[in-house]
């Protein structure tokens, strides 16, 4: 697993990953000397290195970066390659951004137009990190949590759906990037189901939840 970006929800992330056995590295806009102490905290399955260097590594790579930056993520290394994109666009963060503000574009179409030639996959925008660490249930349990995703290519939505699954996850078809709205910032489905921020434990949310609250998404 290779991160482009090591915040909140790529920390989390890169901790799943590692508990589940997956190799993961870790890259940020600042340089891998920034990362060590994450790295060492996370133990020997995970590295520092350059976004260049950590798109390249990964058979599966996580964007998990402000969208203001998405045209700083490497493109060659992503290319043919499965990448989930965790990112919500806010404009007080990332600046107005026209075809985000007309909703002419998801953020996740945005994304596409620089990196063409990745798979791509919507997935962990829609849930506070805190609760993404806590609300992790090995396959089988009553009160496993659901994530939606969303993506044009069947092969990479099922290596994301596995890899959730790894971690501790099931996963809800949300459709393709064009419908990736439906899971993005003020949506029923985002945050909510899953509790307030004030609990950090969070609370688990079935599958029927899920689809009824992407269901009554408006845009």
């Amino acid at each position: 697993m290779g991160f482009i970006g090591s915040g909140s929800i790529g920390r989390t992330l890169a901790r799943l990953a590692v508990g589940a056995g997956h190799q993961v590295v870790l890259s940020n806009s600042r340089g891998p000397e920034t990362l060590v102490d994450m790295a060492e905290d996370l133990g020997p399955r995970a590295s520092a290195a350059t976004s260049e260097e950590a798109a390249a590594a990964g058979d599966i790579v996580v964007v998990t970066v402000p969208v203001s930056a998405f045209p700083d993520v490497p493109t060659p290394p992503l290319a043919g390659k499965t990448v989930i994109d965790t990112c919500n666009y806010g404009p007080e963060r990332d600046g107005h951004i026209p075809e985000l503000d007309s909703k002419s574009l998801t953020s996740s179409e945005l994304l596409l137009r620089y990196v063409p030639d990745a798979l791509l996959v919507k997935a962990f925008n829609n849930i506070f990190f805190k609760h993404l660490l806590s609300l992790a249930r090995p396959a089988g349990a009553a009160d496993r949590s659901y994530l939606p995703i969303a993506g044009d290519s069947a092969p990479a939505k099922a290596a994301v759906t596995e890899f959730i699954d790894s971690i501790g996850y099931s996963v809800v078809d949300a459709g393709t990037l064009a419908d990736s709205w439906r899971q993005a910032t003020g949506t029923p489905v985002w945050g909510t189901p899953y509790g307030a921020y004030s609990n950090e434990k969070g609370q688990p949310v079935g599958e029927d939840a899920i689809r009824a609250a992407l269901a009554t998404a408006t845009r």
